[in-house]
């Protein structure tokens, strides 16, 4: 049975105009937050940023976001599985303006920050499109706001697709201690899954203690709006089940020194990386190509 503390349904987090809010104030942590902006046409948004930068990501629809007297038109997408999509990052101390003419459905993906970066506009073009693993655990991951691509003080952001019937997030890993090859981060999953024939999907997240002091324990299904929390332990796997098309976005922040993703696979699965060599990673991968460079695992 999934734990309330960390599997929060959708809506459950609705405060003022967001579908979706998450803070430390809430999650009970630091340092991550993620707010989902459901917009109607012709109607905009303000928010300030306060002590933490921002990534405004187009979930489905269009935008312009004006910051420090900048304005970023974003042209967005259709939905999570018809491409990648621009967009717009806003420093910490500034207050930021969200239009659609059109309308849509926006995230914003936080972390508290002590430097100050300028505002500016991520392109579509700039997003890399990776593949990894291989098999039944193949998924595609946008590294939009990755921190080997994008500058940011403190904030990590990336977009996961796992083809129905797939996992992923698998083997288990953990970025909770601060040593040699792993960084201390928080996460928070956001969810969307595919809706086909009328009927809504459905998806799986595990979420496991990774030792003494972690007592994250999940077992969720979730839906399209959900939100998962982990401030620590073992996460995966993510499991997309037959039929249906699993979507997430992961929000990553921590107090390592270094802005950097690092992971612990958990011992008791770490061998299935090895049989990724020997398999061809679905077919059905990529959901899309352009505009991106495609790197196969």
């Amino acid at each position: 049975m999934s734990d309330k503390r960390f599997h929060l349904v959708d809506g459950e987090t609705a405060r003022e105009e967001y579908r979706t809010c998450v803070d430390p104030g809430t999650a009970g942590w630091d340092h991550c937050s993620l707010r989902v902006l459901d917009l109607p046409p012709g109607r905009s948004h303000t928010f300030d940023t306060g002590d933490s930068e921002w990534i405004v990501l187009p979930l489905s629809g269009s935008c312009s976001v004006t910051c420090d007297d900048r304005t970023f038109e974003l042209a967005g997408r259709a939905s999570v599985f018809a491409g990648v999509s621009d967009f717009a990052y806003a420093p910490r101390d500034a207050r930021v303006r969200i239009d659609s003419g059109t309308g849509g459905r926006f995230a914003l993906t936080g972390a508290r920050c002590r430097n100050r970066l300028p505002a500016r506009y991520g392109p579509a073009s700039g997003v890399p499109v990776e593949l990894r693993g291989a098999g039944q655990a193949s998924r595609q991951v946008n590294n939009f706001g990755a921190a080997h691509v994008f500058e940011a003080d403190r904030l990590i952001a990336v977009e996961v697709l796992t083809p129905a019937g797939n996992w992923s997030s698998f083997p288990p890993h953990k970025h909770d201690e601060d040593r040699a090859g792993e960084s201390r981060l928080e996460e928070i999953y956001y969810f969307e899954i595919a809706e086909v024939r009328g009927t809504p999907g459905i998806g799986y997240q595990r979420v496991s203690p990774s030792g003494p002091g972690s007592d994250t324990d999940v077992l969720a299904e979730v839906r399209s709006g959900d939100v998962v929390l982990i401030p620590d332990g073992w996460h995966g796997p993510s499991m997309a089940v037959p039929g249906y098309d699993m979507y997430y976005l992961n929000v990553m922040a921590g107090p390592s020194p270094e802005r950097a993703w690092l992971i612990c696979d958990d011992p008791a699965h770490a061998w299935v990386r090895e049989t990724w060599a020997d398999q061809p990673v679905d077919a059905r991968l990529p959901f899309y190509r352009d505009p991106s460079e495609v790197e196969e695992r």
